[in-house]
């Protein structure tokens, strides 16, 4: 792994942990076992690599939502993409910028997390539109409140699991709502 991988890797690790406002330029260099050198070699400053490192994290959880895309019953998919396992005590990687107050008001970072999380609400309107159309979901379901309301169950079972140190909230989140889902499948056929 070349110097800029390593930053942008420990760039990764750090926003994660403690943030971008918490995280120095230092705080980077010291993790990614590189000198000021080869950080401004390579970067213009802490924002640049934020950019970059905010950008890796996105694609990776971008490709994850792929699964909504993938083989199966639009249902099987949603179900699927849901029952990924998530470390609910970590918090999202994504989600989690949007505490903090310096990602909030730049620009360039917080239209990043937007970004992200507009990908995935696409995607996860998309497939519930088709399992709607495929007689696995009552018509009665919208699928852009829908999508928000599953985005927002992943999310808030981040906030349950960190706020009580363990994985058991987000599970418990992900649990009720793909029930919830079943029943809205039983109820195919009695929607008006």
């Amino acid at each position: 792994m070349n110097a800029r991988e390593q930053l942008t890797e420990a760039m990764t690790e750090l926003l994660w942990e403690r943030g971008y406002a918490a995280t120095s330029p230092r705080d980077v260099m010291a993790r990614a076992g590189v000198g000021q050198g080869s950080m401004y070699h390579h970067f213009s400053g802490k924002h640049e690599l934020a950019v970059e490192a905010l950008s890796t994290v996105t694609q990776e959880l971008t490709g994850e939502s792929s699964l909504l895309e993938g083989e199966g019953s639009p249902l099987e998919r949603i179900k699927r993409y849901l029952l990924v396992p998530r470390p609910g005590t970590q918090g999202c990687r994504v989600g989690r910028m949007t505490q903090d107050p310096q990602v909030v008001v730049d620009a360039e970072l917080i239209a990043i997390v937007s970004g992200t999380f507009d990908t995935m609400l696409d995607r996860w309107e998309q497939a519930i539109a088709s399992a709607i159309a495929a007689g696995e979901l009552p018509t009665t379901i919208v699928p852009t409140e829908l999508a928000r309301t599953l985005a927002a169950v992943i999310q808030g079972g981040y906030v349950l699991a960190r706020a009580k140190g363990e994985q058991g909230p987000m599970d418990a989140a992900i649990r009720g709502v793909v029930s919830l889902l079943d029943t809205a499948q039983s109820a195919v056929g009695t929607d008006h």
